[in-house]
């Protein structure tokens, strides 16, 4: 009995959010008194909510029971905070709000109190995030004239910056005024290093709204800088200015900024996955690598946005239920035959939703799916245009190496024709002087007559098909410089009369060499074309 007692004591005056769950667990099976078996529950489910939220809702039950059964008003507004703070930390602002009035009923009658004071604080906050100004900013207000009243710099600073973002989505000019006297009164005190973030991040936000994207950037560097040097910031705050930052980049059209800050965010965010800060980075990252072209990254980012998103969704649906369930507790204790229709509709319900988000989910990766084939298959289209593209560049330099060395040749017989004649015509002139005119003529001549044409085409053909004298020769090492040649000729799809042209040969001879060729090449017995056989060296 004794050890009975002490423990109760222990518990009740020394700290139980430091106990282990274990301990807590233990002592809320021992005790006998209704308060205490409140605090302990309550102590519970606060250190349950972030790592098991089924079983912290399960103590929260416990705990406003016994608040109830306890008859203490004061105990009674404990549960509602603490629930307050549990429903808020997951983002349901419906309920949170819910439990926050109701401790407020108790405690807005009573002496201003650090708990009083807080409660306000999260009212004025929960009113801004379900986009309720007037309400915020009237706890606000009252929160103002109290820290004023005691001097408390820092908390004014608070007050007028959340005041600021009171007004940002309906008056900008009215947010930059409560923002500017915050950072005037933030200049006065050292540390706050999240505040200032936070008021960074915020007026960046302003003077982005008012087209000031130089004042705006430099608002939100200082904000990032803040946010890096303070190891205790939480992982909230440090979501949201991350995110700010890259929505800012974002809108300016800076993807690589954009994506460093979101994942930041989501790195911030890590061990508070299912948040709807969260969601924003998961949702800005893959917007982002699609605008990039980075299908990969963007796939693995939707689907991770796509199950925060979901999960969200399921909880706050789950919440509202559990409001209803809350609200008919509170009104009527003694209806627990309702209480357990109630929570058989709730399972009910949660197996619709749940047969709903799987048919919704179902037809997102469906939808994917469809969208990831047209992708697939335009990809396959550009990739047969470029193809046919380089098919057509090379067909055109084909076309520009065969008129060159035809242009060469005919030149070249040209030549040899003058020459001829320029020969009969020495003979036949008396006069010195003539002979040596001609003789200077047929020098002239002689130096401008391409003689290495082969040697030249040979050069220009390897630029446009570098590697197939080396794969042919690696095939079949005993061909001679003539054969070669003519495989060349033959790759660039040219006839027999076409090559005998350049040749300077017959069709007869061309026909005859392309014969032997073919024996070379152990192609004599087969079927294949020598022209597309010689094309698969390339």
């Amino acid at each position: 009995m004794l050890f009975r007692l002490l423990l109760i004591f222990l518990i009740a005056f020394s700290g139980m959010a430091q106990e282990p769950i274990s301990v807590l667990v233990d002592s809320l099976a021992i005790t006998s008194s209704e308060g205490e078996k409140s605090k302990i529950s309550i102590s519970i489910a606060s250190q349950l909510k972030n790592e098991d939220w089924d079983r912290a809702l399960h103590y929260l039950n416990i705990a406003e029971k016994h608040a109830i059964n306890s008859d203490s008003e004061e105990l009674i507004a404990q549960y509602n905070t603490t629930a307050g703070d549990m429903f808020f930390s997951k983002d349901a602002l419906d309920i949170a709000l819910e439990h926050y009035l109701k401790a407020y009923d108790y405690y807005q009658n009573k002496p201003s109190s650090s708990t009083s004071i807080t409660l306000e604080q999260n009212l004025a906050v929960v009113h801004g995030r379900i986009n309720e100004p007037l309400k915020a900013r009237r706890f606000f207000k009252k929160l103002y004239d109290y820290a004023a009243k005691e001097r408390d710099t820092i908390l004014l600073a608070k007050i007028l910056n959340n005041l600021g973002t009171s007004y940002i989505r309906s008056q900008v000019d009215s947010a930059n005024y409560y923002y500017k006297r915050s950072e005037k009164l933030l200049r006065t005190v050292s540390g706050e290093t999240s505040l200032k973030a936070y008021l960074y991040g915020n007026l960046g936000r302003v003077y982005f709204l008012k087209d000031s994207l130089d004042q705006a950037q430099n608002y939100f560097v200082l904000a990032a800088n803040y946010i890096e040097k303070e190891s205790s910031t939480t992982a909230q705050s440090k979501g949201w200015i991350y995110n700010s930052i890259a929505t800012y980049y974002e809108n300016i059209n800076q993807l690589d900024s954009t994506i460093a800050y979101a994942t930041k965010a989501n790195r911030a965010l890590s061990d508070n996955q299912y948040s709807f800060e969260n969601q924003a980075a998961l949702r800005t990252l893959y917007r982002n690598y699609i605008n990039k072209q980075d299908y990969k990254n963007a796939s693995e980012y939707f689907q991770k946005y796509d199950a925060v998103r979901d999960s969200l969704n399921l909880e706050e649906k789950a919440a509202n239920v559990e409001k209803i369930k809350v609200e008919q507790e509170f009104k009527n204790k003694e209806e627990i035959r309702e209480l357990q229709d109630s929570k058989r509709r709730f399972r009910n319900y949660i197996i619709f939703l749940g047969l709903v988000s799987l048919l919704l989910l179902l037809g997102m990766l469906l939808y994917r799916f469809r969208n990831k084939l047209k992708r697939t298959e335009l990809e396959k289209q550009l990739a047969t245009a470029k193809q046919k593209e380089l098919e057509s560049n090379i067909q055109l330099k084909n076309k520009e190496l065969i008129g060159k060395a035809m242009v060469e040749i005919h030149r070249t017989e040209i030549i040899d024709e003058i020459l001829t004649d320029l020969k009969q015509v020495r003979l036949k002139a008396a006069k010195k002087e003539t002979q040596n005119a001609i003789d200077y003529v047929v020098k002239r001549l002689k130096r401008d007559t391409n003689n290495n044409l082969w040697e030249e085409f040979e050069i220009r053909f390897e630029q446009v098909h570098e590697n197939f004298y080396k794969n042919l020769v690696q095939r079949h090492p005993d061909l001679t410089p003539r054969e070669k040649r003519l495989c060349a000729l033959l790759k660039l799809n040219l006839t027999s009369k076409e090559i005998s042209q350049i040749t300077g040969q017959t069709a007869k001879s061309v026909e005859n060499a392309r014969t032997r060729l073919r024996r070379k090449l152990n192609i004599t017995h087969s079927e294949t074309d020598l022209s597309a056989y010689l094309s698969s060296f390339d």
